[in-house]
């Protein structure tokens, strides 16, 4: 047998060239909360060898209901370490790095984007989620990207679209005015979903006196910080929405790698 045996159900799939190949792809994902956590630990068990994860926050107890690494015992621990750990513990043989950082356009340099295969970007900041989609393409990455995956129930309204032609997400809108903004005309793929539902309950306590989400303190001024109290709105999420998104997110690296190997294989066949 081939490889490593634990995925050989891939590889009966993908076939040998393919396995390999995803062992050596490095991928990249920027936030790994309800949507980043599940298309990691998916890329972890596709075999892909090679993922740095990118998140400055801590597990909350409101974090419990969609992402992977969230439990009742890792409440207030750090999020891409608990993932990390995580990842190992399915693929002894990966290469997990954790950055416990924030993006945005004034640290972006730090991050050396043209190292990577694949930009995830499952970031919730407009601003950054921007910044982000830009430079991976300046820097010759394939990006992916996740929109909105809040205030949605139904999963079979989810889809893959280039970014420009995605419909019915508020998200998108904002992500595609601000693209054009600054002249971006690339056309990377993202992950949408067209659903929208109200917010039926407002009693969350986040962002109040009553908030239970973990403080960061950190000698690094920028990563002391509290979303909560920033957002406009808090918005209901499920799990089976921001899994099936980071799901497809992973799908969409295996998808490209295979493609690119079939593709390199018929250009050798023409040449001979």
């Amino acid at each position: 047998m081939k490889g490593n045996p634990s995925f050989n159900r891939l590889r009966l799939l993908t076939g040998d060239v393919v396995a390999d190949r995803l062992r050596t792809t490095s991928v990249i994902v920027f936030g790994v909360g309800g949507v980043g956590s599940w298309c990691a630990e998916a890329l972890a068990r596709s075999g892909v060898g090679v993922i740095t994860l990118v998140d400055s926050d801590l597990i909350c107890r409101t974090n419990i209901n969609r992402q992977v690494q969230a439990t009742a015992a890792s409440v207030g621990r750090v999020k891409v370490r608990e993932l990390a750990a995580r990842l190992s513990a399915i693929n002894p043989g990966i290469s997990v790095e954790m950055r416990q950082e924030i993006y945005k356009r004034g640290t972006a340099d730090r991050f050396r984007l043209e190292n990577f295969d694949y930009v995830i970007d499952a970031i919730d900041s407009l601003s950054a989620k921007v910044d982000l989609i830009i430079s991976a393409t300046e820097a010759g990455c394939t990006v992916f990207t996740a929109l909105g995956a809040s205030c949605k129930m139904n999963p079979t309204r989810i889809r893959i679209a280039p970014l420009w032609e995605s419909q019915g997400c508020h998200l998108g809108k904002l992500v595609r005015k601000r693209l054009r903004r600054r002249k971006f005309t690339g056309t990377p793929l993202c992950v949408y979903s067209e659903e929208l539902l109200p917010v039926r309950s407002t009693e969350t306590g986040c962002g109040s006196g009553d908030c239970i989400c973990p403080k960061i303190t950190a000698d690094d001024d920028a990563l002391v910080h509290e979303w909560c109290s920033k957002k406009k709105q808090i918005n209901g999420s499920a799990v089976h929405i921001t899994g099936t998104f980071g799901f497809f997110l992973a799908g969409m690296v295996v998808q490209d790698v295979q493609q690119r190997v079939e593709n390199g294989s018929r250009e050798r066949e023409l040449q001979e």
